[in-house]
């Protein structure tokens, strides 16, 4: 599963999600859970201190990245994901989250969120899977 910068800070903050639960459970049972480049970015910028920077780096540094085969492929797809969410009359708070959306379509894995807005992508894109959460 790609799991969303959404996720990985509540996981990192300790929070008490039923997303946090999901990214636990799999980590715990070593299944497959990985990052886009993105999330990345997003989660690390976060870092209020650079102890703090370094420490999320090392960690999210042992998870696999997903790499577009095309990033202009993948960055033209994400645009018009952001365009089509606009023409249905939703406008995406993140075109970050447009392009992680894609990197999930792309390489055909379901995203654990805990965003609101990838709940209406969804429904623009139905070949966008996302994970139940509750």
């Amino acid at each position: 599963m790609l799991v969303d910068s959404s996720v990985w800070i509540a996981f990192l903050r300790g929070d008490a999600t039923a997303w946090v639960e999901l990214l636990t459970a799999a980590l715990q049972r070593s299944l497959p859970v990985w990052l886009a480049p993105p999330i990345l970015q997003e989660v690390l910028q976060g870092a209020d201190r650079p102890e703090r920077f370094d420490r999320w780096d090392r960690v999210l540094g042992e998870l696999p990245l997903l790499v577009a085969a095309d990033a202009r492929a993948t960055s033209r797809a994400a645009a018009r994901l952001y365009a089509r969410c606009r023409w249905a009359g939703f406008t995406p708070r993140s075109a970050n989250d447009c392009l992680i959306a894609i990197h999930a379509i792309e390489h055909r894995m379901p995203l654990l969120h805990g965003d609101r807005d990838f709940v209406r992508m969804a429904r623009i894109e139905p070949r966008l899977k996302l994970l139940p959460a509750a």
